[in-house]
């Protein structure tokens, strides 16, 4: 392993570290990290008590989660999940973005499709900074940010799947349909009722089929003698509205 390698350390407690000549200080004791270049992905290490580490490659979820900058809400993966799940979007597909925020939507879509390519929109200059230093931070090689206003115009023709994660979203659902392919999908990602509402008007104008919209609500359970569902968490994200394009 190289240094300034990213390794995920499995023990005890978690931890993402960057191969290096410091210390990594833990409730378990230190770790050398300049050791890990001795080791292989697989191996273990100790920290200077003798707790054990396994040594990880760390995947995309792993960096995202822990590494990435975040600026505004992100899409999470609950939410990620039923969007693969309900378009049954291939991994060779063509995807487009718009409202990039933070890059986290475009970055698990991209670690799927990862025969296909995203593209992704934003026009604010300090997220589109975010978004391209999130994407070289996990190494993506199959995702475009582009700095520019999607209400302006979009590029790309015959879209597998559009997503939408910004405000006033109905304002470009007509230019989405445009672009979509025949069967193609729409997938807005809303945070406020109203938007639903404009959205769906929108929608219902264009010639979409399969359109329903859905709250995905997630919980944890704490499981042990008295097993009782997380009194906290997030568990409300926003609303999903998914359309499909006829012709």
């Amino acid at each position: 392993m190289k240094e300034n390698e990213l390794v995920l350390l499995v023990g005890p407690g978690t931890y993402l570290v960057k191969i290096s000549d410091r210390k990594l200080n833990t409730e378990h004791g230190s770790i050398d990290l300049f050791e890990l270049e001795k080791k292989k992905f697989g191996d273990r290490i100790k920290t200077h008590t003798g707790k054990e580490f396994m040594i990880i490659k760390p995947n995309v979820i792993d960096v995202l989660m822990r590494k990435a900058k975040r600026l505004p809400q992100i899409v999470t993966p609950k939410d990620v999940s039923m969007i693969l799940a309900y378009t049954g979007i291939s991994p060779d597909s063509l995807i487009v973005d718009a409202g990039s925020g933070s890059g986290f939507l475009i970055i698990f879509l991209a670690n799927y499709c990862h025969e296909g390519k995203i593209v992704t929109y934003e026009k604010r200059p300090e997220f589109f900074e975010v978004v391209k230093k999130n994407i070289e931070l996990v190494g993506l090689k199959n995702v475009v940010a582009k700095e520019k206003d999607v209400t302006k115009g979009i590029d790309e023709k015959n879209v597998d799947l559009f997503t939408l994660d910004m405000e006033d979203a109905e304002k470009v659902i007509e230019k989405v349909f445009d672009v979509l392919k025949p069967g193609g999908w729409l997938v807005v990602y809303s945070p406020h009722i109203g938007q639903v509402i404009n959205v769906r008007k929108k929608i219902e104008k264009l010639n979409f089929t399969q359109v329903k919209t859905i709250e995905n609500i997630y919980r944890e359970w704490r499981v042990g003698k008295h097993t009782l569902p997380e009194v906290s968490g997030v568990m409300h994200t926003g609303w999903l509205t998914f359309a499909r394009k006829v012709f």
